[in-house]
């Protein structure tokens, strides 16, 4: 989940919003919608353990249509445009500490090394992404008492609530800026992608989206806590590197360059990651349509290497042919749609199948659900409206699936008959 989005988010949100309370209650309400969301995935995904994350929910709560259209998203965008800008964010800081590297080319590097690396073994693979996770929370802790040891005199900003904070609360302004604060959340429903490959998962699902969401939540509001106490609002409105900005701040030229490098670090995780689970929503394809059936091929450890192949090569294309704000705003309207239709699913599943086996159930619940609908809703809503472009493409992607998919059952049934079915394939079983 830690990656690209609070290193980059702060600098856009700047231009609307420059009171310290609204922004950091900007992260602790994505973090109540992200934890509300994983409380919902935690009951599909021990309802319904399968690796596959939304594609394989959407097939079995409305129709396979549905869940095709989502797997078609996180497998053209949902992931690989992550990937992308995670990438494309360690190429900006390493270039900001090291000017001598190309962005583009660091970004590019650091793609193909990873995709090496998760086409290994599992061991390889699986043991990466936990030494690199490790890393990256001890860097993070390190940066923000760094901050607060050596920074003598803190920002003149106001952290409780002031006169107008209740306007920007409630403004269009504070929705636009959950955008980048909800792609920053982005990865709190990874683990649905592996559930296939996950030891005992309706006990070890659950805790692992609850636990994992809270811990990001809580370092997202120091980091952010972090930035503005050390550097000036001027400084950072519309910067990309937000973290180099408040380490020239803090530590002067030569300590942001080491910085520079130290944070350019933390974003390899971010890329290891979104390379490890999106290929997973590949496979699954793969194992239900013939069209697709190359992606659910697996190495002979079990890993799905053509996937993970694929994937690799969009998020390049992504690094060299479009902007950082677009393919964010883009690819959040997108997800946030799939993740939307999901979480109401929850009510859904319940009334079709109220006698489904559900060894983990919402605690608070309708609560969770609706809190988590209410806000995810409130900002699709104002992307639709203030960034109507990067809308309607995502709108165009969706109605591009839904083509793929009646395109394919012309050619071609599913192989199970049913795309999504409780029934694993031979690729799945293996894993």
């Amino acid at each position: 989940m830690i990656g690209t989005g609070v290193f980059t988010s702060l600098g856009f949100q700047l231009l609307d919003i420059q009171s310290g309370f609204p922004l950091l209650m900007l992260w602790a309400v994505g973090g109540v919608a992200a934890l509300g969301g994983t409380l919902c995935y935690a009951e599909l995904g021990a309802a319904l353990p399968r690796s596959g994350g939304e594609y394989h929910f959407l097939s079995q709560i409305y129709h396979p249509a549905v869940g095709f259209v989502s797997g078609w998203v996180s497998a053209t965008i949902g992931f690989a445009a992550p990937t992308a800008l995670a990438a494309i964010t360690f190429g900006a800081y390493l270039n900001a500490a090291a000017p001598a590297l190309p962005p583009s080319l660091s970004a590019t590097a650091l793609v193909i090394l990873l995709a090496g690396v998760h086409m290994g073994t599992r061991r390889s693979s699986g043991g990466a992404q936990r030494w690199l996770t490790g890393l990256k929370i001890v860097l993070i802790g390190g940066f923000c008492g760094a901050v607060w040891g050596l920074v003598e005199q803190s920002q003149p900003v106001v952290f409780r609530p002031v006169p107008g904070d209740g306007a920007l609360l409630t403004s269009g302004a504070f929705a636009v800026a959950l955008i980048y604060v909800n792609y920053a959340y982005t990865g709190w429903n990874a683990a649905t992608y592996l559930t296939g490959e996950i030891e005992a998962p309706q006990r070890n699902l659950p805790r692992a989206l609850a636990l994992g969401t809270i811990l990001v939540a809580l370092l997202y509001l120091l980091l952010n806590f972090s930035f503005l106490y050390a550097a000036p609002i001027s400084a950072m409105q519309g910067k990309l590197e937000i973290g180099y900005v408040v380490a020239e701040h803090a530590f002067g030229s030569s300590g942001a360059s080491f910085m520079g490098v130290v944070l350019a670090g933390l974003l390899i995780s971010t890329v290891s990651a979104m390379t490890l689970a999106g290929p997973r929503v590949m496979q699954a394809i793969g194992q239900d349509f013939r069209a697709f059936r190359l992606l659910a091929r697996t190495n002979r450890h079990g890993l799905p290497a053509t996937a993970i192949g694929a994937q690799s090569l969009m998020a390049l294309t992504f690094i060299w042919t479009a902007s950082f704000d677009s393919i964010l705003v883009f690819a959040g309207f997108s997800l946030g749609l799939c993740t939307f239709l999901t979480v109401a699913g929850v009510f859904v599943l319940r009334r079709r199948r109220p006698d489904l086996p559900r060894p983990y159930r919402i605690t608070a619940y309708p609560l969770p659900p609706l809190i988590y609908l209410g806000i995810t809703g409130w900002t699709l809503f104002y992307i639709l409206r203030e960034r109507p472009h990067e809308a309607w493409m995502s709108l165009l992607l969706i109605v591009a699936g839904a083509a793929f998919y009646w395109l394919c059952n012309r050619v071609n049934k599913p192989v199970q008959g049913k795309a999504g079915t409780e029934g694993r394939a031979d690729g799945d079983a293996a894993a």
